[in-house]
Parts: C-alpha cells; structure tokens; sequence
C-alpha cells in the first residue's frame, strides 16, 4: 500500500489542509483513496509510537493498525495527517533543531510499513515566523528561555529533512514553503492524492477565498473561466497577480510575538530561510515544491 503521513509542521494551514481532503473523501475512494477521518487514527498512531519507543513492530502490528484504520475501506493509497506526531508546539526546537524526534519516529513507522511505499508530507516555514507562533504556545517568558539559549540564525529545516533521510532513507519526503501555500494550494492536495497535475478535486482554492476578498475570488474565477487552457504555471503567476491587488491585509499581516527581536533580525533570518530552501531543494529524496 501507498501510505502518506502529513506531519504539519504546526501553523502552516495543516487543519484546512485536511478538511479540504475529507471534502474529497468520496470521489478519493472511488479511486482507491483512503482518507480516514483523523478522530480515528490519531490515537492509534500515537499508542503505536509509543509502543515502538519499548520494542521493534510485531509481526502483524502493521496489518492490525490499518485493519483499524481502514475499517474494511479497501484502498491501494491512504493519506493520514498528525500534526503531533513529532511532539507539541510547545516542545518543536530542541537543541536547536526543529522537530528532534522527527528522524527516529519517521525511522519507526518505516520499519512498520517496511512493505509499502510509505511518504512524509512536511511543510515548512520561515523561522522568523514559526518560531514566535511556536513561542506563543510555550510556558517560557522570553524567547530565549523557549530556545534554551540556541541560536535563532543557525535552525534550519535542510538539518531536519537531511536527518530524517538519513534515519529512513526509503521514506520519500515532500515538503513546500507555507509562505507559498495560496498557490500551490491545489497541487499539494494532488500530490497527497497522487493525482495527475490538472485534476480536478474539491476545494483547490479553499486557502485563496480565505486571504482574498470577495470581489477578487469572483474576478479570478472568472479569468479562470475565460483562460481553460492555462497551465499550473500560469495559474499560479496569475494567483500571485490577484493576491498584489486583492489580498486582504488583515488575513496575510501576523502579529509576532518575538520579543527582543527588530525588524532586522526578522530580515536576515528570512534571508537564511530562503538561503536555506536551496539546500533543501538538493536533498536527496526529498521533492520540494515550488511556485
């Protein structure tokens, strides 16, 4: 079986992500899809986790999680979604390293799922940002007090998906910039699928109506209309058009909580971010989408 497991990262849209394919839950089926409700395997994965932490999978250990999972569903492809599994907001950076548990979890469920073709799904996000949304859910006071004294300059995503590749170097990764989201949106959920490029599926502009007004999405929709033959491409260049003038500030401006840090320190550590992404994009075994 093809398993996908989405593991957020946490604030980077991971709960509409998976509305948006509980929306596609019954044409997904027809083709073999199955997208379980995540009430269901939530807690299943995470007892499995923490059974694999004592001793190595039992023989019939994989078969009897997806017996639960699946509840009779037959399906050659599955898509899950935990955005937990690699621990709480709260407990993400440790040592200066985003997600530490990551490579060993991912290394586990691989021997699990040794005979299926089993993909991470991880999107990633500017530190500059997702270390003060982390922040905002931790019990510390001060930013540096939640970093335990790391340096904010040195995290980066590239040592997280380079140590999970070489902890499971059968898991396949994709991974995607959140920041690009509203473009990519539809093509993240067809990579999921396993969907050819161009198909069809339910909510392919949830995250765009959500950023942009409703003049904008019903002017876009019609340029969609009067454009069939564009590519994803162009779609996305034209998204990226329509965003410029449409956008609503409220919905794309976020309010950091990183006290201490100036606007200079939120430059330079975007600066590192997207240094960063090329050294992502080179990694073996790991597919990074991009507008």
């Amino acid at each position: 079986m093809q398993i996908i497991l989405h593991a957020g990262a946490h604030f980077t849209e991971e709960d509409r992500l998976v509305r948006c394919l509980l929306r596609n839950k019954e044409d997904f089926s027809r083709r073999g899809i199955a997208v379980p409700g995540p009430g269901k395997y939530r807690p299943l994965l995470k007892d499995t986790i923490a059974a694999l932490q004592d001793a190595p999978p039992a023989e019939d250990a994989r078969d009897v999680l997806l017996d639960l999972i699946l509840d009779d569903e037959s399906a050659d492809r599955m898509i899950l979604s935990h955005m937990f599994l690699f621990g709480a907001p709260r407990a993400c950076v440790r040592n200066g390293f985003i997600y530490q548990s990551a490579p060993e979890r991912v290394a586990q469920l691989s021997a699990l799922f040794a005979h299926d073709e089993f993909e991470l799904f991880l999107a990633m996000r500017n530190p500059a940002t997702f270390l003060p949304a982390l922040f905002d859910q931790a019990p510390q006071d001060d930013m540096q007090g939640f970093l335990r004294g790391a340096d904010p300059y040195a995290i980066r995503w590239s040592d997280t998906l380079s140590a999970i590749r070489s902890a499971a170097p059968d898991v396949t990764i994709t991974t995607w910039c959140f920041e690009d989201m509203p473009m990519l949106w539809a093509q993240i959920v067809r990579e999921m699928a396993g969907l050819e490029h161009g198909e069809k599926i339910v909510g392919g502009f949830d995250l765009l109506s959500e950023i942009m007004s409703k003049e904008g999405m019903q002017r876009f929709r019609s340029y969609l209309k009067s454009h069939p033959m564009m590519t994803e491409m162009q779609k996305r260049r034209v998204i990226a058009a329509f965003l410029d003038k449409f956008a609503i500030e409220d919905e794309i401006e976020e309010e950091l909580n990183a006290p201490g840090w100036t606007e200079d320190v939120i430059d330079a550590m975007t600066d590192i971010y997207e240094e960063d992404m090329e050294r992502v994009a080179r990694i073996p075994g790991v597919t990074f989408i991009a507008p």
